[in-house]
């Protein structure tokens, strides 16, 4: 590689900097270091890249790079962009912040969440065994309500636009305030029936 071309694939200090704290959020969230520092390399890039120009611009092996790339498809984090003239595979980074949020949340409850709920209700469906305490039969129903409520809360929330999801997250602690004043006032309102 002559020294223009290696000049031309060193990434700003800024963009470099990004792209390696990416990578070690990820690892700390269970994602491979060198997807994370792909998905970061996409995010920031102005056109799309081809594995080669990824795997030059973040000296990683052209393997690495490809089995990365399908894992960002695979999480739909990333996508493949033709460009006129080339037939090699281009790649870009979803880059709507609130869309690449959905999409790891997705992911994530497919991997983790959606199999504790399976493994839940294949619990209950075994609940009225005799040989089940009181205790176990109770922490298991608890269990299930917890579940099923977060689950149907994730589902809702799927519903509801980002702007107004935005909203709510950024009124913060406020959220709690109104929470207590609507309660207060239901249990007014039902004293006075």
């Amino acid at each position: 590689m002559t020294e223009t071309t290696a000049e031309s694939n060193k990434l700003p200090e800024a963009v470099e900097q990004f792209v390696l704290r990416w990578g070690d959020m990820g690892s700390q969230w269970g994602v491979n270091r060198s997807v994370a520092q792909i998905q970061a390399l996409l995010f920031l890039s102005e056109r799309p890249l081809t594995a080669e120009d990824i795997a030059d611009k973040l000296g990683m092996a052209r393997s690495n790079v490809s089995n990365s790339l399908k894992e960002l498809l695979a999480w739909k984090l990333i996508h493949r962009v033709p460009v006129l003239g080339d037939r090699r595979d281009h790649f870009e980074a979803e880059t709507d912040l609130w869309q690449m949020a959905t999409k790891v949340a997705q992911g994530r409850k497919a991997r983790e969440i959606d199999p504790m709920v399976a493994a839940i209700h294949a619990a209950m469906e075994g609940i009225d065994d005799p040989r089940i305490s009181p205790k176990v039969r109770s922490r298991l129903v608890a269990m299930n309500d917890f579940v099923g409520t977060v689950d149907r809360w994730y589902q809702q929330m799927l519903d509801v636009p980002p702007a107004q999801i935005m909203t709510l997250i950024r009124m913060g602690s406020r959220v709690v305030s109104l929470l207590k004043f609507v309660t207060r006032r239901g249990r007014s309102q039902g004293e006075g029936d």
